[in-house]
């Protein structure tokens, strides 16, 4: 039974992965490495702290690694930017979009300061040393950033009262600086307050049914 349980985990994981490279061809070996890391490392986190969904975990490369690539199908990052990722739990989006853009400048905070330590050993244990992970309120965070980023976080009114001032006036993408937030179902009411924001959908980009409602929501700040 253990070694059925291993060979399975083991056809799983290649999938997973073949399914990554199908829409990131360019991975770097490196990259390909880090990421194959993260199914081990944050099965065994979750054990101890209950950092993502249990019934999510065997899913961890759709839901939670490829959700977060979908801010890349929208924007490629410029080396040297500097990215904030707000709410960030375990390390989503951030982890899998440092893995993806290595010379860009990510910060993840979050309230939850053992989430952070969660966050602080994954980013150690695949060797990331773009990234900086805080025990912060959004309020209390210093500086600009090119970009805020965010998975489901809150409603957008809240969430760009406590941003827009912590975008940078610079640019340097082609997308104006500001928010890139992952969000899902109808945005119509959420959104009504923004006329400038861009929904962009996750399913022109991968054909899970896991992202038929699901988008990126760029608003220029």
């Amino acid at each position: 039974m253990i070694v059925f349980c291993f060979f399975y985990f083991c056809i799983q994981h290649y999938w997973h992965m073949k399914k990554l490279l199908t829409y990131f061809p360019d991975l770097n070996d490196l990259q390909q490495q880090q990421l194959q890391q993260l199914h081990g490392l944050y099965a065994d986190w979750n054990q101890k702290i209950n950092v993502i969904s249990r019934k999510d975990i065997d899913a961890l490369y759709e839901r939670h690694v490829l959700h977060a690539l979908g801010i890349a199908k929208v924007l490629s990052f410029a080396p040297h930017a500097k990215i904030l990722d707000v709410g960030t739990g375990g390390g989503f989006p951030g982890i899998p979009l440092a893995i993806l853009f290595p010379e860009t400048d990510f910060y993840l905070v979050d309230s939850i300061q053992k989430k952070i330590g969660v966050v602080n050993a994954v980013a150690d244990a695949v060797g990331l040393s773009n990234v900086q992970a805080t025990h912060q309120r959004a309020e209390q965070v210093k500086g600009k950033f090119d970009f805020v980023v965010s998975r489901a976080v809150t409603q957008m009114p809240r969430f760009v009262e406590w941003l827009q001032d912590k975008i940078s006036p610079t640019q340097q993408h082609d997308l104006a600086n500001g928010i890139l937030a992952l969000k899902g179902g109808d945005l119509t009411e959420e959104l009504q307050s923004f006329p400038k924001a861009t929904c962009y959908p996750l399913a022109n980009y991968f054909q899970e049914e896991f992202f038929a409602t699901k988008y990126v929501v760029h608003l220029p700040i």
